[in-house]
């Protein structure tokens, strides 16, 4: 009789022998070796909270997987862009050491050299023996490299998605979160996607942006400066530039999803000396964000908002000292939002401007609007009265609120 425990010794001998399987599978830069590989992937990382995966390995831990992974990413992301496109030359080692890589057109006339018709005494040497040599065609069917055309290109190109996604998955993991934090290798391949989103696949762009969304709560941009190797030389500020870029996008689910990735990054204070030269071109498109009708948009705007306003000063006395500015942030308040929570983050958010001495006297033109709030909104009643009190009630403001509502009195 199989008790449990060696059941479960079984499984874990035989996950462990199947994962060094898709190792090499990746590795190989066979067609049909690879597309099982990415597919057994999917399925797994779908699957890693269910109880028979307790006790083995994460996924993202299993010995040169996640570097396999990023090297099908790394070569293949980006190869089936029209030819007269231009991108820096990057060395493509997935496969290198094989006859054919499949990478590109440097080994076609070998290949097809092989498969020229052969003259009648070759004919008659080979109709001689017992083994006949396959012919090089082979390795361009189903079972053996990719094509070397625009099909082939395309192919290796969604196999590079594919990976990507995986990638992804990994990510909503938190046993896997240390791993790929600490992995400079990876963080630099999601980075260097985010930097060319001009040319790239829309959902691999989106999967690496995910991916860093997940991960940003723990990620240190000070690994791009540690002793770490270096695959691609991403820096502190190539990474701060390429979050830049996705967040001035006008894809939607890109501009969300890199605010609430700067939100989730500046609460780290390791992080924040590299976000704040950032920090005029993060205000005011943040605050743009905050017109867009989508709810999704205003959001992700308030929640980024909420935190960079949180840690720095400047960012405070910049968003109080723009009415306009803080006029989205009340009319998001006065809103009815499908999500309470961005709204009590609005009004928390004027909550901390007021509490900078030298932003009240902006703040003041909007007393009236705090009042109505406060009697017209009761679940904000609160942080309204407190606003108001700030800006009225202290006796270093009591000269200062007597001139903003009825004039000069001397």
């Amino acid at each position: 009789m199989v008790t449990k425990k060696e059941s479960l010794c079984f499984f874990v001998d035989f996950s462990d022998q199947n994962n060094k399987r898709i190792v090499l599978a990746l590795q190989s830069g066979l067609k049909s070796e690879i597309l099982w590989a990415l597919n057994a992937l999917t399925v797994l990382s779908f699957k890693e909270k269910d109880d028979l995966r307790r006790d083995t390995t994460p996924l993202a831990k299993v010995p040169g997987l996640l570097d396999a992974l990023l090297q099908v990413i790394d070569d293949w992301r980006d190869i089936a862009m029209p030819k007269d496109h231009t991108k820096p030359p990057r060395v493509r080692t997935l496969g290198v050491n094989t006859t054919l890589s499949g990478f590109g057109h440097e080994n076609v006339e070998k290949v097809y050299s092989d498969t020229t018709t052969p003259s009648d005494d070759q004919t008659k040497t080979a109709d001689s023996t017992v083994t006949k040599k396959r012919s090089a065609g082979f390795l361009f069917d189903e079972e053996g490299l990719f094509n070397v055309d625009d099909e082939g290109r395309t192919e290796k190109q969604q196999c590079a998605v594919a990976a990507s996604n995986i990638i992804r998955n990994f990510s909503f993991m938190p046993e896997n979160e240390t791993v790929m934090v600490q992995h400079r290798h990876c963080l630099e391949t999601v980075f260097q996607c985010l930097e060319d989103q001009n040319t790239e696949d829309d959902e691999l762009i989106t999967n690496m942006l995910e991916t860093l969304v997940n991960l940003a709560p723990v990620l240190d941009l000070r690994i791009f400066s540690s002793s770490k190797p270096s695959f691609i030389k991403i820096t502190e500020k190539r990474a701060v530039q390429a979050i830049m870029g996705m967040l001035a996008s006008s894809i939607r689910v890109w501009h969300c999803a890199a605010a609430e990735l700067i939100g989730r990054l500046i609460i780290n204070p390791d992080n924040e000396p590299f976000l704040l030269p950032a920090i005029p071109q993060i205000y005011k498109r943040l605050v743009d964000l905050l017109s867009v009708p989508a709810v999704d948009a205003q959001a992700a705007a308030i929640s980024a908002l909420y935190n960079v306003a949180e840690v720095n000063m400047d960012f405070r006395l910049k968003l109080a000292s723009e009415r306009w500015a803080v006029d989205r942030l009340l009319k998001v308040v006065k809103t009815p939002h499908p999500v309470p929570e961005v709204c009590r983050k609005a009004s928390m958010i004027v909550e901390s401007l007021v509490s900078e001495p030298q932003n009240r006297m902006h703040l003041l033109v909007h007393e009236n609007t705090f009042a109505e709030i406060l009697t017209s909104e009761g679940k904000y009643s609160d942080t309204f009265a407190r606003i108001l009190y700030e800006l009225t009630a202290r006796p270093s403001n009591k000269v200062t609120a007597g001139q903003a509502i009825w004039g000069n009195i001397n």
